[in-house]
C-alpha cells in the first residue's frame, strides 16, 4: 500500500528518544491521522473495521510508533465531539494535519485507573478555572502543544479542560527513559494556579467520566489491533526462520518444542483478531461492548507478547539482541498491559458484565 510507505525509525527513536514530528506531519499529509474520526470533524470517517485494518498494517510494518501516532485524534475525540467550535479550530484541526500535538493528562502520583481518586482540582473563578495539581506518567510531557487535563470540580465530579502547555504556572519534566516506546517521552506535569478560560472546558461541568467511557471502549479495541499487528510481524518472521534454519539435521520447525508453540501462536493471534473484529462491528452497530473491549486489549497483549517472546527464543542469541527487532517489539507491546487500564482491571470490567451489581470501573 503506497500510503503506508513511511520511514521506519524504530531503532533510532529507541536509542535516542525524540518525538517524531516529521513523521507525524507526514501522517497528517497522507490523511492517516483520525482514520475513524467523523468527516464532520475533518477525519476520514472510515468504518471501524476498515480503520482497524489500516492500524494493523501500520503496526505490522513499523511497530507501535506510527499506529499510535495515527490514533492521536481518536485519543482526543472528546475535544472534537464536545469541545467548542473555537477549540476545535485552534487545536483539533491542526492535530488532524500533524501540525499540533495534543496529549492527555489523567494519571496522577496517587491515582491511575481509579480516576475517581484524582487529587487535581479545578476551581471556578468568574470566567476562568484555576488548576492545581500534578499529573504523572504523561506521554509527550514536554512535547505536547496542549493537553486534555482531567480535574475534580467537586468531590464527586470530574471535568476535562483543554490546556495549552505554554501557560504560566505549568512545569514540565521528563522521567527516566521507559522500557519501550521511548519516543513518547513520558514525564510529570505540574499545574500551580494555572488559569484557563471557562470556554476551554470540554463538555458539561462534572461530566467528563461519562464522556470518557465511550472513547475508552473504542480505543481499547484499536490498541488491541495494534498489538496484534506487532505480534503478527514477529510471528511471520519466526515462521520463515524456522523453515530455513536447520539443527541436528532437521528443519527447526520439525522440532516439536519449536513448531508446536508457533502453531499455537497462529491460532491465538487469529482467534483474537476475529474477536476484536466482531466487537468493532457490534460497537459500530451501537451495542455496548465495553466488557468485550477490555477483554480484547488483555487478550491481544497476552498473545502478542507470547508470539514475540517465541521469536526472541527461537532466533537464539540474535533474537535477544538489538540486531533483530523482536526485543524492541516486546518492550513496546509490554506497555499494552498497562495502557488504558492495566490488564487486571480489564478482567474486573468484564466481571461487571457477568455480575451487573458489581462495581464497574471505567
Amino acid at each position: 500500500m503506497e500510503e503506508l510507505r513511511l520511514p521506519v525509525r524504530g531503532e533510532e527513536l529507541d536509542r535516542e528518544p525524540a518525538f517524531p514530528r516529521r513523521e507525524f506531519r507526514e501522517l497528517g499529509e497522507r490523511r492517516l491521522l483520525g482514520l475513524s474520526t467523523a468527516r464532520r470533524w475533518g477525519g476520514r470517517g472510515l468504518p471501524l473495521r476498515d480503520a482497524a485494518t489500516t492500524l494493523h498494517a501500520l503496526a505490522y510494518r513499523s511497530g507501535t510508533t506510527f499506529a499510535k501516532l495515527s490514533m492521536q485524534p481518536e485519543f482526543c475525540s472528546l475535544l472534537a465531539e464536545h469541545g467548542s467550535d473555537s477549540l476545535r479550530s485552534e487545536f483539533f484541526d491542526p492535530l488532524l494535519t500533524g501540525q499540533r500535538l495534543v496529549g492527555n493528562h489523567v494519571t496522577e502520583p496517587g491515582a491511575g485507573s481509579d480516576i475517581g481518586g484524582l487529587a487535581m482540582r479545578a476551581t471556578r473563578s468568574g470566567e476562568e478555572y484555576i488548576l492545581d495539581g500534578t499529573k504523572s506518567e504523561a506521554a509527550f510531557a514536554v512535547d505536547a502543544d496542549a493537553a486534555i487535563v482531567y480535574a475534580k470540580v467537586r468531590e464527586d465530579a470530574v471535568s476535562a479542560f483543554l490546556v495549552p502547555q505554554g501557560l504560566e504556572g505549568i512545569e514540565r519534566t521528563l522521567s527516566p527513559p521507559d522500557l519501550g516506546e521511548r519516543w513518547m517521552r513520558r514525564g510529570t506535569v505540574r499545574y500551580a494556579g494555572v488559569r484557563v478560560p471557562v470556554g476551554h472546558r470540554i463538555g458539561p461541568e462534572g461530566g467528563a467520566l461519562d464522556l470518557l467511557k465511550g472513547e475508552l471502549t473504542r480505543d481499547r479495541l484499536f490498541l488491541a489491533v495494534i498489538y496484534l499487528g506487532v505480534g503478527r510481524s514477529s510471528f511471520d518472521d519466526v515462521v520463515e526462520y524456522a523453515g530455513t534454519r536447520a539443527t541436528f539435521g532437521r528443519p527447526l520447525h520439525a522440532h516439536q518444542a519449536v513448531g508446536f508453540p508457533i502453531a499455537d501462536d497462529w491460532a491465538r493471534l487469529d482467534a483474537t483478531w476475529l474477536y476484536v473484529e466482531r466487537s468493532l462491528v457490534r460497537l459500530e452497530a451501537g451495542e455496548d461492548v465495553a466488557a468485550e473491549a477490555a477483554l480484547a486489549k488483555r487478550m491481544a497483549t497476552t498473545v502478542a507478547l507470547a508470539a514475540i517472546d517465541h521469536a526472541v527464543q527461537f532466533h537464539g542469541g540474535r533474537g535477544y539482541s538489538s540486531a533483530l527487532p523482536h526485543e524492541r517489539r516486546w518492550r513496546d507491546v509490554r506497555s499494552g498491559a498497562l495502557a488504558h487500564g492495566p490488564n487486571e482491571l480489564m478482567l474486573r470490567t468484564a466481571a461487571g458484565r457477568l455480575w451487573p451489581r458489581a462495581p464497574r470501573p471505567p
